[in-house]
């Protein structure tokens, strides 16, 4: 696989070959002449906003020599030249303008296919084990794939995907227990085990308390611009950048951002910082390592069979810990060998 830097790097001055003009082009501000063309451009995929078809089409025929120079060309498979009322895909979302001008952004029919597509595969695969595995394996899923999503016209999409993702964690329920009534087998795995939502129809494990997220709790977060050319790797930028962090945050829930600052952004096991902020990823796998590099140590908000459950959530946040998810399993590697003492507190694989 190639590197998107190296690629930026190839594709450096593809604006310029385009025929991009600037009114003005400073870390301030981005403005383009009136009868210039826009490019967007993300590693090796880029979309050219034209006004009309005659200029695209000079666009088009502008970048084929340039590219050419440098060993690549146009793949004719992926590139078309539509109106913006058509609407095409772009980074695994569709722009198109409706009626009365308005343009919207939302996640493509294909991308969402292949969402759910994934999460069908890997529910078949879960079949025979037990609900601790299926929330271990799908949480990171969802999160990773709405929180990429989450900056664009969203909700109806997570909505349909709830209803999709309920429909396979009760056709998995029943596949385990074929042998129960449709009653037992809601009671056993559906209840309001998120404690902040009257929800009743949430996919949990009653023994943990740990559940399986919703693709609709992801909220809705509109991207905000950045500044002309600003570049986070500019050392002169880097309180432009710290503001941007500070006032907008990272997609984390109050209470993890309360751990992260309590435990100064490290794992207690390693000391290594637990979450690269700075950097955020760009595609829905690499939020999806990125959610599921971390876990959450909340002993008294869990607890194992025949064990009383706890009450008091002050003391459930008081004994909350993050820490990696490898120095997670690295212990309990340890604890099968016998060569640690065995860990007293139980290991939610969820973050609230």
């Amino acid at each position: 696989m190639t590197s998107p830097l190296l690629l930026n790097i190839a594709l450096h001055g593809l604006e310029e070959a385009a025929g991009v003009r600037y009114d003005r082009l400073d870390e301030e501000s981005a403005q383009v002449k009136a009868d210039s063309p826009v490019l967007v451009r993300y590693a090796d995929d880029f979309a050219v906003c034209c006004h009309t078809r005659r200029q695209a089409e000079q666009v088009k025929a502008k970048l084929e020599p340039w590219l050419a120079r440098r060993g690549l060309s146009v793949n004719e498979d992926k590139t078309r030249i539509v109106h913006l009322t058509q609407g095409f895909d772009f980074l695994g979302w569709t722009f198109r303008r409706y009626r009365g001008g308005k343009l919207l952004i939302k996640p493509a029919k294909k991308a969402v296919k292949a969402h759910r597509d994934k999460l069908a595969g890997k529910m078949r695969m879960l079949r025979g084990s037990n609900a601790m595995a299926v929330i271990a394996a799908f949480n990171s899923v969802i999160r990773g794939w709405t929180t990429y999503h989450r900056c664009m016209v969203s909700s109806k999409v997570f909505n349909t995907l709830d209803a999709h993702m309920w429909k396979l964690t009760y056709k998995w329920a029943r596949h385990s227990h074929s042998n129960k009534p449709a009653g037992w087998v809601i009671s056993r795995y559906y209840g309001k085990f998120h404690p902040g939502r009257d929800d009743r129809w949430v996919f949990g494990d009653k023994d943990t308390g740990a559940y399986l997220r919703k693709h609709s709790w992801t909220g809705i977060r509109r991207h905000v611009m950045v500044k002309g050319t600003a570049s986070p790797d500019d050392p002169g930028l880097a309180g432009y950048w710290k503001y941007r962090r500070d006032k907008y945050g990272p997609p984390l829930s109050p209470a993890i951002l309360t751990l992260l600052a309590r435990q100064d952004m490290c794992c207690p096991l390693c000391g290594d910082q637990l979450l690269d902020i700075k950097h955020q990823p760009g595609s829905p796998q690499q939020w999806q390592d990125w959610w599921s590099g971390i876990r959450q140590e909340n002993p008294a908000a869990t607890r194992g069979p025949g064990r009383p459950r706890q009450d008091g959530k002050r003391n459930a946040r008081a004994t909350a810990t993050l820490i990696h998810a490898r120095c997670d399993r690295a212990a309990k590697a340890r604890q099968r060998s016998g060569t640690a003492p065995r860990l007293q507190p139980a290991l939610t694989p969820v973050l609230a």
